[in-house]
C-alpha cells in the first residue's frame, strides 16, 4: 500500500467515539430538522418550468446573459451552454398567470436586447408532475442503493458492521441535504447525482476501514476492541489521506473554474468527501464497537473430530 507517512504508535481514535457519536447525531437530527421545517430549494427539474434552446452567431457570453436577464426580471434563470459554445439553454421555473409560450418570448425579447441576431431554436416545458416523479424516482434511487449496501455489508463483513457503515452513510447524506435546505442552494438533478456519488464514496472508504479492522480481529490475539480499531485506522491512515485529498483537489478544481453548472455538483461531492472521510474514521467504528463486537466474532470454531470406536 503507498504510504504518505508512517505513523509509528496507534492514534487513540476511539478515545473519541463517544464524543463523535454524540456529534454526529445532533448533526443529523439538525439536517432533519431543516428539511422539514426549510425544505430543499427544488431546481427547474424537479418543481418544472419552461427550458429555451437559443443560438447566437458568435461565442455566447454566459455571465453577462445571467446579468442582463436578472437586470430584466429574471434572476431566477438558468443559463449554461447547450452543445457548442454558441448554443445556450436558458431555464424558468414556472410562472403564475403565464404560459409557456408567453414567457419564452417576453424572455427572447429581453435576449435581443442584449443580441439582436440570437435565435431561438427549441422550446419545451416540463410540467410540475414530471419534476414530482423525478423526485420520487430519486429518492427511491437513494432508498434502494441504501438497502443494497446493507445486504452487500452484512454478507461481507457481519451485521454489526452493515449497521454500522449505513449509519455512517446516512450521516454523510443527510449533512449534504441539510446543507442545502440551510443556505437554500437550489437543489437539481446533478447535485441529486452527486449525492448517490456520495453514497459510494463513502461506502467504499468505509469497507476500506472495516476490512483491516476484520484482518486485524483474525491474526491478533488482543482483546482489546478499541485498540484493535485504532490500528486498523492508524494503518490506513495514509491510504484515507491520499485518496481523500486527491479527490477533492479534483472536486474543488470543479467547483472554482467549471462556473454555475457544475457549481451545485461540485459543492454537495465537496461536503460530501470532507463528511465522509471523517464518518469512516470516526464514526462507522465506534457504532460497531457499541452494538458489541468482538474477536470471537471472526474466529471460526475448531471442528470436533470424530474419533474412530473400537
Amino acid at each position: 500500500m503507498l504510504e504518505l507517512f508512517h505513523v509509528k504508535r496507534d492514534i487513540p481514535f476511539m478515545r473519541w467515539a463517544r464524543s463523535t457519536i454524540y456529534f454526529s447525531v445532533i448533526m443529523i437530527a439538525a439536517s432533519i430538522g431543516l428539511l422539514a421545517f426549510k425544505g430543499l430549494n427544488l431546481g427547474v427539474d424537479f418543481t418544472g418550468g419552461t427550458m429555451m434552446e437559443v443560438g447566437y452567431q458568435a461565442s455566447a457570453d454566459i455571465p453577462a446573459i445571467r446579468a442582463h436577464l436578472a437586470g430584466n426580471g429574471y434572476a431566477d434563470a438558468q443559463v449554461q451552454n447547450f452543445g457548442t459554445s454558441r448554443d445556450v439553454m436558458v431555464r424558468l421555473p414556472v410562472k403564475a398567470e403565464t404560459s409557456s409560450a408567453q414567457l419564452s418570448e417576453k424572455v427572447l425579447a429581453v435576449l435581443k436586447q442584449h443580441d439582436a441576431n440570437v435565435e431561438l431554436r427549441r422550446v419545451e416545458f416540463v410540467g410540475p408532475q414530471v419534476g414530482k416523479e423525478l423526485f420520487e424516482d430519486g429518492a427511491l434511487a437513494l432508498l434502494v442503493v441504501s438497502i443494497g449496501i446493507v445486504i452487500y455489508l452484512a454478507l461481507r463483513f457481519e451485521w454489526r458492521f452493515a449497521i454500522g457503515a449505513i449509519f455512517a452513510t446516512a450521516h454523510d447524506v443527510f449533512i449534504v441535504l441539510g446543507a442545502f435546505a440551510l443556505f437554500q442552494w437550489e437543489f437539481s438533478l446533478t447535485v441529486l447525482a452527486a449525492v448517490l456519488a456520495v453514497l459510494g464514496y463513502s461506502v467504499n472508504d468505509t469497507v476500506v476501514v472495516f476490512d483491516r479492522i476484520r484482518e486485524n480481529f483474525r491474526k491478533t490475539r488482543m482483546t482489546n476492541v478499541a485498540a484493535i480499531m485504532d490500528n486498523a485506522k492508524t494503518a490506513t491512515l495514509s491510504r484515507t489521506i491520499i485518496t481523500s485529498g486527491t479527490t477533492l483537489m479534483m472536486v474543488l478544481a470543479m467547483l472554482f473554474l467549471g462556473g454555475e453548472v457544475l457549481w451545485g455538483f461540485a459543492t454537495a461531492l465537496t461536503i460530501g468527501i470532507i463528511v465522509g472521510t471523517y464518518s469512516s474514521v470516526l464514526v462507522a467504528s465506534p457504532v460497531v464497537l457499541w452494538l458489541g463486537v468482538s474477536r470471537e466474532d471472526f474466529i471460526k470454531p475448531p471442528k470436533e473430530e470424530s474419533g474412530a470406536v473400537v
